[in-house]
Parts: structure tokens; C-alpha cells; sequence
């Protein structure tokens, strides 16, 4: 070691003091977009502000306006078309040139503490430790307001161009939701986001400064702060250090790593900790857990040897019997003064109508979800999860009970399922003065079917002539009913639910005519097997109706299903009476007949909110008439198929791109034939939300 001493000797010791006065507000700036050789001194500093809490600062500097290096036909159009042709106050640049820049900071590193500023001086250093470390770079926040200038020329500009006078917004009715409540996730969430983050950071207001020159009189008072005042060693204890101290500092001793013992998911109990609870708690959490359950199966989960009666007095306090099996009480599920997580709906109207579910499963094993949301009016995920709890879905038969009915429990414990039954009546009962129906409204499907007849023709033609015989009356009737106006109409078929549940078939001869489909049809209409199918056609659109069809959209172009529909009802009505040549038509033969006649269905991405009825977001559009124009309504229903409305400014740019030049005329043309528009924006006819 002495020999290594030897060959590094000292040259000089330098104290060095740690200086305070400046501390807490003495920031480094750099200029990463210029070399150091061209500083920013003796450039003219107009206004400079900051954000002490952010650490942002803005600086704004004059621009040498009579430099041979500047544009001036440059800066005058930035100017205009940043602050327009008008005269104002908050103008960008009040001398219609632009003649300044601004400079607006980031941060270089978030830790300065290792970062400091240091003078030296008659052999002494200076140490100041730094706040902050900040890169000044152009602002260019005025090609943003530039921006906005230019859309609300173009905006203005589309105004104007519109061919229909566009009213002002009517006032219409608005659905009010309450948020759910937050959860702490969420709220971690939400805090963390860049939306909260840009939010907080705007609301801490600017504080403005002064700028005082290098070589400024005050400028050079503040540079003598950057010397230690005090020269006593008791003043600088920071610097005064045993080796071992400052070995510390250097390298700081580990942290010891805590270990964390894994914890389990707060809604998982073990069997162990389950049986360390009272008997009516054990029961109480096994059924929140699954549910619906037999009751040979919980006295499985539970300790050997307890007693069965305890166990049925304690399960009837939280579950009722549904087809002998054990099915947690709603309110067990969704205590007061709680709401649904997925709707926010309160907890008791969420009982009632899993109440209704539940009861509903003790007339017949299995339900349809369509009906029941129908009756209670809750939303999809509520229904859908009344009905998870207790019932798997089946193809063609709905919701099935999830359990086979226990008979052998109703049979041992009569008096149980009869008091259980009793208790069904209640709830019953109210149910009924809640929901406004009666238990005749809810009669089984599941009765057995009976076996098929085989009948000959013959005996088939000889009960058809005896029926017509019979009811020749009552044809007569309604033939005279016929012809004195036109009974023609367009069926309105329901929107299928998302499960595969059968239409009932059956025939119920003391049903209205109205609802009485006869045997042989599907989903309404006659199978290739009934009697009532046109064998030489098919039950395609007939020439008559393809006509209107065609004739309807030649003078519409666009038309929603809708929309359509009430334009056939409204020909139909303008029809002398008994002319009718037109059967029943249903939805299907109708969009059928405007596939046919050149027309195809335009995919519009309504939005999830959309009012609309699912008639009215089915969109169709003459695609073929012989004409050179049928190329532009395809692009513009191209258009269409990406947003449900767009501006007038990207049919233009479509068209142009796919066609080259296109007059003003045609795009008028074609925005009066397929659209409709409402404030500076354009909709496929029909698609505007009311």
C-alpha cells in the first residue's frame, strides 16, 4: 500500500462546503435542441412562468423578426392561421406575425439527490444541491389552436353546404342511471389513469415570474448565494463524516426482504376452518357457495355424526325447497341495503325477482329466460345469473332445473316439504300483486304428447268438406269483412332471444285466430309438408310485390326495414277495396323481395347505446340501377358500414380517392338521395337517433 502512496501522491486538498440558501428553488436548465455555443442570453425573454408542485416551467422569447434568416411571408400566414382575420385580445400574436416561441420544460430525472451545482472559488468548492433538472423545447400548442381553427372553418363550411334546413336539437327524453359504487380497485384504478393524472396536473394554477438577464444587477446578488455564507465546520455537518459513515452512505447495508405468507382468496374457506363455525353458520356458508344442493349431500360436507334434525332446522333458516332439492333465500344472497354488481339495482327488487325464478322452477323442470325477463323487467346480467345459480341451459328446452327432482327426501320428510309447500303459497301470493299475473298464466308444457294418427286422404278430404260445411257461415262472414276493406298486413315477427327456445306448435283450438297456428307450420310459416306451402313457388315474393319493392327504393335509395314496412301498409290502404292481390306478408318474404330487386343490407355499426328498434337497424340500399351513379352510393355505403354517421369532408375523400375529381353537384346529388344530416353531420336516411 505504501508504495501505491507513493507512486499517487497528493498535489492539493480543496475544502468543500455544502451551500443552502438556494436549495429548494434552484433548477438546471438545458437546451437539448441547440449547441451550447448558441446560448439563449441575450435573446429578449418576454414572460416566464411555473408549476413549482410539477416542476413545469414555460419560458416565451421573442423571435428577431428583421434577421435575414427570417420568412416574413411565413410568419404572417402562421399568424393567420392561428389567430384568424379578426382582431382579439387572446390572440397568439398580436403583431400578425409570428414573432415569438415558447419553450415549455420536462423533466431530465425525476431523483436529482445525487445531482448538484458547484463554483469554486480561492481554492474553494461551493456545492449546491439541485431541485430539479429540466430540457426547455419548443412549444408548438399554437399548431394545435391552428387545427382548431381549421375544423371550425370546415365544420362551418359542411353547414352551409347542407340541402336540408338543420333544426335545431329538440329537447327528448334521457334515461337517468346511478353509478355503482366504487371499489377500491377501481378507485387505485382510476387514480393511476392518464386521464387523472392530466386532470390533477391542470389543476395547479401558474405562477408567474419575472426574468432578470445575466448580467443583471439582481442576477448577480442571487449568484452569491451559491457561495457557503457560513465557513464554521459546525454549519456543514453533512459533510463531516466518519469512514465509516461515509462507507455507508456509499454502499447502504440490504434491506432484510420480509417473507409474506401466502394468503388465500377472502371467499375460500377450508373444510377445517368451516367445521370450527356453529352448525347453522356451517350450513349458511356451504349454501352461499353452491347454491342449490340435496340434502343427502350437505350432510355429507358436514361432520360425521351430526344430527339430521338440527340440520333441517337450520337449513330451512337459509334455503327453500325447490323439487325436493335445497336452494339458498335471495335475501341470504343479497342482504339489505346492497345492490346488484352488475346493474347497481337494489337488493330487494333483486330478490323478487329471483323469487319469481325459484317459484317458477317449482311448477316444471325447466323455464325460458326470455319469459321470465319479460315479467320481472330486470337487466340481462341480473337474469342471467338468477338463473346460473340454479339451472343449466338446454338446446331447444331453455333453462333446466340443475338437479334431478329428490323424491326420496319428500317421501321421508313429509311434514318438511309440506310446510316448505305452505311457504311457496305465500310467497306466491305476493308475488302475484307484485308482478300483476296468476299461477293459470304459468300451466306446464311438459305434458306427454300423443302418439301421432295416421288418417288416409280420404278421410282427410271427407272431415275437410264436413268443416267447410259447418263453418260455411262464419267464411261467409268474414269474406263480407274482406271485401269491405283490405285485411292485408305485414306480420311482426318478435326478435329471437339469444337462446335456442322452441315456438310452441301446438294447436289450441280455443285460442284466438289471431294466435292459433296450425299443425305443419314453423316459426309461422308453412312447411314444405303443410298443406297451406305453394309447391310452384315456394312462398317466394311474388311479381307484384318485388314491383313495389322495386318502384319504393328507386324513389328512396336508402330505407330501413322499418321505414319500409309503414310505406306497404300506407299502398295497401290506397288500394280500392276487395283489390287486394297481396297475401300475408311476413319480415322474411319482405327482406327477400328487396334482395331480389338489386338492393343489398348495409352492416351500419350502431353504437351500444343506440334507441334504436332491431327494425330500424336493418338498413338496406339500392346497389344496382344501370347507371354510372351506382358506383358512388357503393362507396358511399362503404363508408357507412365503418360509422353509423360520418362528415361530409370523408365522403368527399372516398370518393376522390376512388374516383378522382367529383363535382359538387354529384356529391350533393348523392347526400340528397342516401342522407339525412344533423348537426354538421351526416346519417344514412332513417339512422338518426330521435
Amino acid at each position: 500500500m505504501a508504495s501505491g502512496d507513493d507512486d499517487d501522491p497528493i498535489i492539493e486538498e480543496i475544502d468543500v462546503y455544502l451551500a443552502k440558501s438556494l436549495a429548494d428553488k434552484l433548477y438546471l436548465f438545458q437546451y437539448p435542441v441547440r449547441p451550447s455555443t448558441m446560448t439563449y442570453d441575450d435573446v429578449n425573454h418576454l414572460t416566464a412562468k411555473i408549476k413549482p408542485k410539477q416542476q413545469r416551467v414555460e419560458l416565451e422569447m421573442a423571435i428577431n423578426t428583421m434577421s435575414p434568416n427570417y420568412c416574413r411571408s411565413k410568419g404572417e400566414q402562421i399568424a393567420l392561421n392561428v389567430d384568424g382575420t379578426a382582431y382579439d385580445e387572446t390572440n397568439t400574436y398580436s403583431a400578425k406575425m409570428m414573432d415569438k416561441q415558447t419553450f415549455s420544460s420536462i423533466q431530465a430525472t425525476t431523483n436529482t439527490s445525487r445531482y448538484a451545482a458547484a463554483v469554486f472559488r480561492k481554492g474553494e468548492l461551493h456545492v449546491t444541491p439541485l431541485t430539479g433538472i429540466l430540457q426547455m423545447r419548443p412549444s408548438f400548442s399554437y399548431l394545435d389552436k391552428a387545427d382548431n381553427k381549421t375544423r371550425e372553418r370546415e365544420a362551418a363550411n359542411e353547414g352551409g353546404d347542407s340541402s336540408q334546413d338543420e333544426a335545431e336539437e329538440e329537447a327528448k327524453a334521457i334515461t337517468v342511471r346511478f353509478a355503482r359504487p366504487e371499489s377500491e380497485q377501481a378507485r387505485q384504478r382510476r387514480i393511476q389513469s392518464y386521464e387523472f393524472l392530466q386532470k390533477k396536473q391542470a389543476e395547479e394554477p401558474w405562477v408567474h415570474l419575472h426574468y432578470h438577464s445575466v448580467k443583471d444587477s439582481r442576477s448577480e446578488h442571487e449568484r452569491q448565494y451559491l457561495f457557503c455564507q457560513s465557513v464554521d465546520a459546525s454549519e456543514n455537518s453533512e459533510l463531516v463524516k466518519t469512514p465509516k459513515e461515509y462507507l455507508a452512505m456509499l454502499m447502504p447495508p440490504l434491506a432484510e426482504e420480509k417473507v409474506v405468507k401466502p394468503v388465500g382468496p377472502s371467499n375460500v374457506l377450508s373444510m377445517a376452518q368451516l367445521r370450527t363455525l356453529p352448525l347453522g353458520e356451517q350450513v349458511k356458508t356451504l349454501m352461499k357457495n353452491v347454491k342449490v344442493m340435496p340434502f343427502a349431500n350437505l350432510m355429507g360436507l358436514l361432520a360425521s355424526g351430526t344430527d339430521s334434525t338440527s340440520v333441517l332446522r337450520c337449513i330451512q333458516q337459509v334455503a327453500l325447497l325447490v323439487q325436493g332439492n335445497w336452494v339458498v333465500k335471495s335475501d341470504v344472497l343479497y342482504p339489505k341495503n346492497t345492490c346488484s354488481p352488475h346493474s347497481g339495482v337494489p337488493a330487494e327488487v333483486l330478490c323478487r325477482g329471483r323469487d319469481f325464478v325459484m317459484w317458477r322452477f317449482t311448477l316444471e323442470r325447466s323455464v325460458m329466460r326470455k319469459e321470465i325477463a319479460s315479467i320481472i323487467k330486470l337487466p340481462p346480467e341480473d337474469v342471467k345469473e338468477f338463473l346460473e345459480h340454479v339451472a343449466t341451459p338446454r338446446i331447444n328446452r331453455g333453462w333446466e332445473f340443475l338437479l334431478p327432482t329428490d323424491v326420496d327426501f319428500i317421501k321421508k320428510h313429509p311434514d318438511v316439504a309440506h310446510r316448505q309447500h305452505m311457504l311457496w303459497l305465500g310467497i306466491q301470493s305476493k308475488l302475484e300483486k307484485v308482478f300483476n299475473f296468476s299461477k293459470e298464466d304459468f300451466v306446464p308444457k311438459n305434458s306427454p304428447q300423443p302418439e301421432p294418427v295416421h288418417v288416409s286422404g280420404e278421410q282427410r278430404l271427407k272431415v275437410a268438406q264436413e268443416r267447410a260445411q259447418e263453418n260455411q257461415l262464419s267464411l261467409q262472414k268474414d269474406l263480407d269483412a274482406r271485401r269491405a276493406g283490405s285485411s292485408v298486413h305485414v306480420k311482426q315477427e318478435p326478435v329471437s332471444d339469444k337462446e335456442d327456445e322452441p315456438m310452441d306448435t301446438s294447436c289450441h283450438p280455443s285460442s284466438s285466430s289471431s294466435s292459433y297456428i296450425p299443425n305443419g307450420y314453423v316459426n309461422g310459416y308453412p312447411s314444405v309438408t303443410s298443406p297451406g306451402f305453394d309447391h310452384t313457388n315456394g312462398n317466394s315474393a311474388s311479381p307484384e310485390l318485388q314491383d313495389f319493392v322495386i318502384k319504393t327504393f328507386r324513389k328512396h335509395f336508402v330505407l330501413t326495414l322499418n321505414e319500409l314496412k309503414r310505406l306497404f301498409n300506407l299502398h295497401l290502404a290506397s288500394m280500392p277495396a276487395g283489390q287486394s292481390i297481396f297475401h300475408s306478408i311476413s319480415d322474411h318474404m319482405l327482406q327477400d323481395a328487396i334482395l331480389l330487386c338489386q338492393c343489398k343490407q348495409i352492416m351500419v355499426p350502431f353504437p351500444a347505446q343506440s334507441t334504436a328498434a332491431p327494425d330500424e337497424q336493418k338498413v338496406f340500399g339500392l346497389w344496382e340501377t344501370g347507371e354510372d351513379f351506382d358506383k358512388h352510393r357503393r362507396l358511399l355505403f362503404d363508408v357507412f358500414t365503418k360509422n353509423y354517421r360520418v362528415r361530409r369532408n370523408i365522403i368527399q375523400a372516398k370518393l376522390a380517392q376512388e374516383l378522382g375529381d367529383v363535382s359538387k353537384a354529384d356529391i350533393d346529388r348523392l347526400l340528397k338521395e342516401c342522407c339525412s344530416s344533423h348537426a354538421g353531420m351526416w346519417y344514412l336516411k332513417g339512422t338518426i337517433q330521435s
